[in-house]
This record gives C-alpha cells, structure tokens and sequence, in this order.
C-alpha cells in the first residue's frame, strides 16, 4: 500500500475523532434555559375585608374556690346579672361543720387561757406570801403564754373556716351578661372550675382572622365594621390586640378591633365584615405561578440579568389579590423574577429571558 493510500484511510478516521471531541464539549456545557420572566412592580389593592364576630373584650369565668356538690345555678346562658348577685352555690354542710368545729376549738382554747390566767394570778399571790416557789410562778406564765398562742391560732383557724364557707357561693364581680355555663346542678365540681362565664356587654370587640400576612397591620390601624345582616349598619373601630403568633393549621392571626361606641344591634356572637378603613398602600403582587414552596417555605427565583443565571430568595407571602399573591417580604420593586417553571429550575442555572416576558 503506498502513502497515498493509507492518508487516504487515516483521513476519515481523524473526523471521526474531531467530531467526537466536539460532541463532548457541546454536551459539557450546561443548556441556556429560555423561561418567562416579570419585573416586579408595585400595585394599589382594594381594602381587604375580614369576616368575624362581636366578643366581649372583658369576660370572667366564675367558679367555687373549694370542691363541692353543685346544688344551686339559678342563671343560665342570656341572663344579666348584677355585681354581688348569686351565681351559683355548693353544698355548704361539710364546710358548715367545720365552721362550728373550729369554733368549739375557740371556745376550748378561750376557756383554757382563762384558766391559766386565773392560776397565774394565784400563784403570784401565794408567792409574795412566800407560800409558792419562784419557779412555780413562772411555770403559770409558761401556761399562760402557751394558751393565749392557742387561742390566737383557734381563731385564725375559725376565720379561715369562715371564709371557706364563703367560697361555696359563686358570686357576680361586676355587672354582665352570662355568655356561658360549665356545670349543672348535682355536679360535683373542682376548686377553679368554670361553672358560669360573664361578660361586660358595654366593651366589645370586633374579633377576626386574619391571613399572616396581613396580621402585621399595626395598632391602631382604623377598620370599618359591618353587620352581616345588615350592612348599611356600620360602626369604627381600631386594632388594639394583634395574636403574637399564628395559627399553624390555618396561618392566621387572631385580631381583636376595638368597637367605637357600637349601637344595640352589634349584640354579642353577631357575625360582622370588617374592612379597612382606608386603602391599603402600594403592594408587590406576583402570579401564584412564580411562587415555589418548599419545606413549608415560599420562594421566588431571581434572574440576575448581569449574569444571566437565577438565584432562590425567601419570600413572605400575604392574602390573594385576583390570580397574584402578595409578597410582603424578600424582594423589591425592580427585580425580574421567574413566573413559570419554577419546580424545575436549579442554583445558578443559565436561563434566557423569553422574547414574551413581562416588564
């Protein structure tokens, strides 16, 4: 075989290789993703609403002081009581004997001091004669002492009895209306245990969940407050209690709108729509395609456009606003970030902006 020959054998193999080589690096370079993409601009929301009720803002849970047999309730769920007004009673027999137990102590205990003084007395007098011993004489003072001790602890006991007794009767604080009852009669009852629950109807509040997002309303934010019922039938009202943590099965947050002078028809347990008063500031909405949840967190992937690659950025989300959601937190007016595709994208990943992204 001559040389011609053979460069014509080696030649093909050569592109053989060359191509190969080439295949390689095309592989080895990772694949500029095309995505859709937005900037994110604020927007003006209309006033959200919440749906709640009216709660009392005070509201006192009333029970014995003692365990007993429940054997008087004459209020139920509804009634208006007045302060010192009977609530409820237990059983007084078992407290009543010890009120006169404690008492035949007192009396023992009066009767042996007097004694004791009457001998001291003697024995003084007997002593000046020289007929008794000084050692006698203070003896007399020893026992003299000891029964005033016991009658000074007969009476704290008797007092304390007394009082026990006392705490057989339930008895209103302040004036209210009975929201609740725990306990019926022939119950027995616990120390502490919820027997009637009363609420002062003056003061009420607006009570409502709010979604997280929106909870970081400040204090004092002014609401609009509705009936549900009725809607033409408004009342103000302002935050003054915000719960300091959320709900974890739901994600809201308990608020508490105090009612400003609230008329008769805002009764206690009625459903009402509170809605911001004024409208809510400038919002970042997103669409709810952009956002990736994972663990329990959400999260956006900006486009860093020097670099052409994206980057994951926590964000707090709020309520709904049409087919967007509200961010809150975690990013600012002016980034591009991804609106579609977000479960399939990786840290630092090469992307291309779509010719149809939003700006």
């Amino acid at each position: 075989m001559n040389r011609i020959s053979r460069g014509l054998l080696v030649a093909p193999f050569l592109l053989a290789v060359l191509a190969g080589c080439q295949d390689k690096e095309e592989e080895s370079q990772p694949a500029i993703r095309p995505v859709l993409s937005q900037i994110v601009v604020s927007q003006s929301l209309p006033a959200p609403s919440f749906a709640g009720t009216v709660q009392p803002k005070v509201q006192t849970v009333f029970g014995p002081r003692v365990t007993g047999l429940l054997v008087a309730r004459d209020i139920d769920t509804g009634d208006t009581v007045t302060s010192g007004q009977l609530l409820a009673a237990l059983d007084p027999t078992a407290l009543e004997l010890a009120v006169g137990s404690a008492r035949a102590d007192l009396a023992n205990a009066e009767a042996t001091f007097a004694n004791a003084v009457s001998v001291e007395r003697r024995t003084r007098a007997l002593f000046k004669i020289g007929t008794e011993t000084q050692a006698s004489v203070e003896s007399t003072e020893q026992a003299s002492a000891a029964a005033e001790a016991s009658v000074v602890q007969s009476r704290a006991a008797l007092s304390k009895a007394e009082e026990q007794l006392s705490y057989a009767q339930v008895k209103a604080a302040f004036d209210g209306v009975v929201t609740q009852t725990g306990a019926e009669v022939g119950q027995v009852v616990a120390a502490g245990a919820a027997v009637v629950t009363v609420a002062r109807p003056d003061a009420r509040d607006a009570v409502v969940d709010v979604p997280d997002g929106n909870a970081l309303l400040p204090l004092g934010t002014p609401f609009l407050v509705s009936l549900q019922i009725d809607p033409a039938m408004t009342v103000t009202g302002k935050i003054r209690e915000v719960a300091p943590a959320a709900d974890p099965a739901t994600r809201t947050r308990r608020v508490k709108i105090a009612l400003e002078n609230p008329p008769s028809a805002f009764r206690l347990g009625t459903t009402i729509t509170a809605t911001l008063k004024e409208a809510l500031v400038e919002q970042l909405v997103l669409p709810a395609t952009a956002i990736l949840v994972r663990d329990g967190k959400s999260f956006v992937w900006v486009v860093d456009e020097s670099g052409g690659t994206v980057k994951s950025r926590e964000v707090v989300t709020g309520q709904q606003a049409g087919n967007g959601i509200v961010i809150t937190s975690g990013i600012d007016v002016g980034m591009r970030v991804v609106t579609a595709g977000v479960h399939s994208l990786e840290e630092g990943q090469k992307v291309n902006v779509a010719d149809g992204a939003q700006s």
